[in-house]
């Protein structure tokens, strides 16, 4: 079918990705209804693959493998969030921005970026021809993808099982890969949409390499921005006074996937540098003396004072 607005469908992916989170961002401001912010942003991803590849309408062998894993992910993880939000009643994200409309406006402008900077790789694959013969990083970027898939889907469902069990209520989740990895599920997205790139590698020529913003961009938010950083805070706020919570903080990766024997074993200069260990994550522990002083009995408080 051709070129559509321009040769490497950027013009059309940034429009379709305007409209399409346009709509649910009415639907959000309008009914103060959230549950489908996740869905929305997921089933993006699937739209660009699949209209980009039928625009194109090359079918290159590299173009279909990589818009089918791009929508097995975006469904997967699309379906997933919404069960569980759905199952949940609400998303505690927009507590303070339903009454909010610049902060709505703020959270799906960047939404809308990150599905159309992300897709970027695919993207311009999927305008070419398709590269030519297969290559040993198509199957090395696959494999990534594999691994990155697995991980991703294996952590949501330990931790949705986790966190649906009375018992486990008000505990954090250290079960299955979370043994390895505070954060398993970003570890596994982000291993996936490096894996993308590398097979999209083939592909590309010159200026057209720039497509390594996509998962660099998602690497840099997740470590930075919406991702560890507002999670670390809020687990930090719920257990930081907790011995075992520190402990657990100590000898568990913060990303990638490594045993706690091994990790807690490692100096904290490689930790940081190499292993993403970074103290903006810690900044909201309590100091030691206030741990300690949440740790003291009511006794041992009021001599204190005494004293």
């Amino acid at each position: 079918m051709g070129t559509v607005l321009d040769s490497h469908f950027l013009a059309l992916t940034a429009i379709v990705t305007v409209v399409y989170q346009f709509i649910f961002f009415v639907i959000t401001a309008l009914f103060k209804f959230d549950q489908v912010t996740d869905f929305a942003g997921s089933t993006n991803f699937v739209i660009l693959a699949v209209l980009t590849l039928v625009v194109k309408a090359t079918w290159h062998f590299r173009q279909i493998v990589l818009a089918l894993l791009v929508v097995v992910w975006g469904l997967r993880l699309g379906i997933f969030l919404l069960m569980r939000i759905l199952q949940w009643g609400e998303d505690r994200r927009f507590d303070e921005m339903r009454g909010n409309i610049v902060r709505l406006i703020v959270f799906w402008t960047l939404q809308a970026v990150w599905v159309w900077t992300v897709s970027l790789p695919l993207t311009i694959v999927n305008a070419s021809d398709g590269g030519g013969s297969l290559k040993p990083t198509d199957v090395i970027g696959w494999t990534m993808w594999l691994f990155g898939f697995l991980i991703e889907a294996a952590a949501d469902q330990q931790k949705l099982s986790f966190k649906n069990s009375p018992e486990n209520r008000g505990k954090w989740c250290d079960v299955g890969v979370w043994k390895y990895s505070r954060h398993p599920n970003y570890f596994g997205e982000m291993l996936l949409w490096w894996g993308i790139f590398v097979a999209a590698s083939p592909v590309l020529e010159g200026a057209e390499y720039l497509v390594i913003f996509g998962p660099l961009f998602l690497t840099l938010l997740l470590l930075f921005v919406s991702g560890i950083p507002l999670l670390e805070a809020s687990a930090d706020k719920k257990h930081g006074h907790l011995g075992a919570y520190k402990f657990y903080k100590k000898t568990t990766s913060p990303l990638i996937l490594l045993p706690r024997g091994v990790y807690g074993n490692l100096p904290g200069w490689l930790k940081t540098i190499f292993l993403f260990e970074l103290p903006l994550y810690n900044r909201n522990l309590p100091q030691e003396d206030a741990v300690k002083k949440l740790e003291e009995t009511p006794q041992e408080q009021q001599r204190e004072t005494i004293n």
